[in-house]
């Protein structure tokens, strides 16, 4: 074996989170500044949020006058708390994910009030990657910051997929769900979309504000009820009344307005792959949208590797499989961890200390749920080291404890927040 089974997993960590760089995946799609029919300029307005949307508004800046020499920019994006870039032109504010808090709701605000007013000679470049939803967090109107905040926690500990959680965000919001489009009519709109959502589905990265919403009031109400959200009076008045619908396919607001895909999970695994082939490793993905409870995912993985390992099936030795997505963790313990740090305890369960079978898993956001880790390296003797140090691995699953687990392997990977985010990475090295 030519290289370190814990380098070259992190090193196709690393190129998945390079390969959705904004400053390489941002520059290629900017659009050309508006020109009204005097000849001068147009208003080109940026807006935008996500755990990249600073990342993405500096590339912007720094691509702008290459492509459209002097013409002026101005706008606001806002960003995850520790994810802020400097930019000169674009005003960037920071809130709170994954529960919003005021800074979010102001901010959300002044994007809206932004692209209110504008001509056909304008342009709104929309700027959108995940956790977006979290931080455009404009109550719509009868509802508080409140009762967003308490629907949002409670959803997320229900075990709820991004979809399904999305559909209930758009309903209870003023701009998401296709809402930031409809009020920046009729100048033209452009989003450039950094996906961290299985499928890629535009209209659930980050609720949709500038898309059309297939969903309906009905859909959000079901939501509510698979998973028992016990709601704020004023929540379950508002989703009864049902009185104020997202535009759908086909509402003139769309008329204008163009969404372009920059960066998505599958070009981070295509990167990862390029890795392992160079480390002479057959590279295996799974698939770029894959969902479910973090354990159950953890034990069909388990399986995969004892198949490559006892038959050479889908690949022989040495071989990584990859996988992307969101899983989900229904939250029934006390300890701390994210869903990557749950796949991977169960993941150490389930291979019972297998023999040349190491994996990493982490978000490529650099922020593992709510934790500072971003996800964790599993090693074939990391159950029986932890056990060694008096922290027994399926203790910590029941308690939804990986965090706890990897700390006492040394297996948590920091890399503080990556301004990029296309979601979750997965690699499982059979060796």
């Amino acid at each position: 074996m030519s290289f370190e089974p814990e380098l070259l997993l992190r090193a196709m960590f690393e190129a998945a989170r390079k390969a959705a760089d904004p400053a390489v995946c941002v520059p290629p799609f900017l659009p050309a500044a508006p020109v009204r029919k005097d000849g001068s300029w147009g208003r080109t307005i940026v807006v935008g949020a996500g755990k990249a949307a600073a990342s993405m508004a500096r590339a912007v800046e720094l691509a702008w006058p290459e492509k459209n020499h002097d013409a002026p920019l101005e706008g606001l994006v806002v960003t995850r708390y520790g994810h802020d870039v400097p930019c000169d032109r674009i005003i960037v504010v920071e809130a709170a994910h994954p529960v919003p808090d005021s800074a979010g709701e102001k901010a959300a605000a002044l994007i809206l009030g932004k692209v209110q007013g504008l001509t056909a000679d304008d342009l709104v470049l929309c700027l959108i990657s995940g956790g977006g939803s979290a931080l455009l967090a404009l109550p719509a109107p009868g509802l508080t910051l409140a009762d967003k905040q308490a629907v949002n926690q409670a959803l997320l500990k229900s075990g709820a997929n991004i979809a399904e959680m999305n559909c209930v965000r758009k309903h209870l919001s003023a701009i998401k769900g296709g809402r930031l489009a409809a009020a920046a009519a009729p100048a033209q709109v452009v989003s450039l979309l950094i996906s961290d959502v299985p499928g890629d589905d535009p209209a659930v990265i980050a609720s949709g504000p500038t898309v059309p919403d297939p969903t309906d009031f009905a859909e959000a109400r079901a939501v509510l009820e698979k998973y028992a959200i016990d709601l704020p009076p004023a929540v379950a008045k508002h989703m009864a009344a049902a009185a104020d619908e997202t535009p759908k396919p086909g509402d003139p607001a769309f008329e204008r307005t163009r969404t372009v895909m920059v960066a998505a999970p599958q070009m981070a695994l295509e990167a990862a792959a390029k890795v392992a082939r160079a480390a002479g490793v057959t590279p295996v993905i799974l698939g770029d949208a894959i969902e479910g409870e973090a354990r159950e995912v953890a034990t069909v993985m388990a399986g995969i590797a004892s198949q490559v390992r006892r038959h050479a099936q889908p690949a022989g030795v040495p071989c990584v499989l990859l996988s992307g997505g969101e899983t989900t963790v229904t939250v029934r313990g006390k300890g701390r961890g994210g869903r990557n740090a749950e796949f991977l305890t169960a993941l150490g369960v389930a291979l019972d200390g297998a023999e040349g079978v190491w994996a990493l898993a982490g978000d490529t956001d650099g922020i593992d749920g709510s934790e500072d880790n971003a996800g964790a390296l599993l090693t074939p003797d990391s159950v029986a080291r932890a056990a060694a140090k008096g922290v027994d691995a399926k203790a910590c699953l029941a308690d939804n404890d990986g965090y706890s687990f990897f700390q006492a392997t040394g297996g948590l990977i920091m890399t503080g927040p990556t301004l990029t985010n296309v979601n979750d990475f997965r690699a499982i090295l059979v060796l």
